[in-house]
């Protein structure tokens, strides 16, 4: 069937997806501009995902249909999605890190009558692509060798090597320093000048705001609005998104910071005879004062998490609470805990809860030995489940239902029970790892002043994130991290660029 002349790149009408007894997507019709970048927004769990993967042939919708311009698309693989002109770049790139550039771009899709052959017409092909769209990457540079942002021009270059004429981004900026974002949002606007049709879902609402030029609010499955980017402010986004009106910054009281509380001193860990992913770290934070680590991920952030959360003793250093000293082999977790101290656990399936166990007893993963959880020579079930009862209010996690296990919860509600866990033993010194990773903006707000409530009652917080509007929000100083050193210190307000530069390693500007 011919191209209808006019017709939008995508228009979905009535697409439904269930999983079980869960409808993921409801009834959803959208239609998406050629030539246009299209942002999809909603809480953690809204059905953002399940939609972009029906579209790419991940998953078989219910009922509904799809069009790409104008023409009915059956499809039911992602390579039907390619021959039907669209490209997807996952959150988690789908890379060969030992190979090179070139050999990324056309694995799969070699043509030729000989590999050489193929090779040849496809350097002609990604050098004219990267010239066209300002993907500066050499051909023959190893993806191990690339950083982060430009492993993601390869990920663009693959899908455009293959004819997209239609890209879907996944969370693309959450990997990538300032700069490299401000890059990222160059070429897209570049993509959308040619003809090209972006759809971008993200969960930061002031790229929506930057980048966009329609934008679709998705609820519980549901496509809520559509609007023009121009049109429609970041405060009423938010309140689309969450269903009531949302706080958009947090209010940081001034406070005095105390005595030092924890410290770190020369912290190293070597993986190689002349690698290191922790290089001779020390840093100090004070009560009352939250001291926020920023850095591109893969940086020494989780390694330091993990050597002060006691989850590994191979390296050489200083732990210090209160002046007093903890020896690695003292400073299990146990131990950590003993000395006033708790750890939020950057990955929460792998180090924060055990799945297949009930919230309740996830509630007291670390505590479960404390005199209130026994009865005897056993644990005191009613006491459990009346703890775990009150941290499900308290932390409005839902459904507030202490006998299922934390599989059967949501990620941000999976979150909250970490959360409730650490912070309501009340700690001196608190170590958090991306508190809101994967959690919906209401509950942003509600994270984000707890820690503050923290800090006003004289706690000190080390927070590691990779959202620095996160870092900007809520630390009074910020330290950055680059190749497992500490490379900088700086106050709030300093500029991204500022930041940025130390982020990647650079030499910052005068004053920082």
């Amino acid at each position: 069937m011919a191209e209808t002349a006019g017709s939008p790149a995508i228009r979905l009408d009535g697409i439904s997806k269930s999983f079980g007894p869960v409808r993921a997507n409801r009834d959803i019709s959208l239609a998406v501009e050629k030539g246009s970048i299209h942002g999809i927004v909603g809480e953690n769990g809204a059905g953002k995902s399940t939609l972009m993967s029906i579209l790419y042939g991940f998953y078989q919708a219910d009922a509904g249909s799809i069009h790409i311009s104008g023409r009915p698309a059956n499809i039911r693989t992602p390579q039907d999605a390619i021959a039907a002109g669209i490209g997807m770049v996952h959150q988690h790139f789908m890379l060969v890190d030992p190979f090179t550039v070139l050999e990324n771009v056309i694995l799969g899709a070699e043509g030729g009558l000989t590999l050489r052959q193929g090779m040849d017409q496809a350097r002609t092909e990604l050098i004219a692509l990267e010239r066209d769209y300002g993907l500066e990457v050499s051909p023959d540079a190893t993806v191990s060798s690339l950083t982060v942002g430009q492993q993601q021009r390869v990920e663009i270059l693959k899908a455009l090597f293959r004819q997209a004429d239609i890209l879907i981004l996944d969370e693309p900026t959450g990997v990538l320093t300032p700069a490299e974002a401000d890059h990222l949002f160059r070429i897209l606007g570049q993509l959308r000048d040619t003809g090209k049709t972006v759809i971008l879902i993200t969960h930061k609402l002031r790229e929506i705001m930057a980048i966009t030029d329609k934008v679709s609010v998705m609820r519980q499955g549901e496509i809520v609005d559509t609007l023009h980017t121009k049109d429609v402010s970041l405060e009423k986004l938010a309140e689309l998104m969450v269903g009531r009106r949302v706080l958009m910054q947090v209010d940081k009281q001034t406070v005095d910071a105390g005595e030092c509380v924890f410290e770190a001193r020369d912290l190293t860990i070597a993986k190689a005879q002349y690698v290191r992913s922790l290089d001779k770290v020390s840093l100090r934070v004070h009560s009352g004062e939250i001291v926020g680590i920023a850095g591109v991920a893969g940086n020494g952030q989780s390694e330091l998490l993990e050597v002060i959360g006691g989850m590994r003793s191979d390296y050489t250093g200083d732990i210090m609470m209160r002046g007093r000293t903890l020896r690695p082999a003292i400073s299990a977790p146990d131990a950590i805990r003993a000395n006033g101290m708790a750890h939020v656990p950057e990955d929460r399936h792998r180090m924060g809860l055990v799945m297949p166990f009930e919230a309740s007893e996830n509630c007291i993963l670390g505590y479960h030995n404390e005199d209130r959880y026994q009865r005897g020579a056993l644990l005191d079930r009613a006491a459990i489940l009346s703890d775990a009862a009150g941290k499900l209010e308290r932390f409005d996690v839902r459904p507030p239902n202490p006998h299922l296990p934390a599989s059967s919860f949501s990620g941000g509600n999976q979150q909250k029970i970490v959360l409730a866990r650490e912070f309501e033993h009340d700690p001196d010194f608190l170590a958090v790892g991306q508190p809101t990773r994967g959690v919906d903006i209401g509950a942003i707000e509600f994270i984000h002043q707890h820690l503050l409530d923290m800090r006003a009652r004289g706690k000190a917080i080390l927070l590691v994130s990779v959202e620095l509007d996160e870092i900007r929000a809520l630390a009074d100083r910020i330290v950055v991290m680059f190749a497992g050193r500490i490379v900088g210190e700086c106050l709030p307000s300093v500029s991204d660029a500022q930041i940025g530069a130390l982020m990647a390693g650079l030499e910052a500007e005068p004053g920082v």
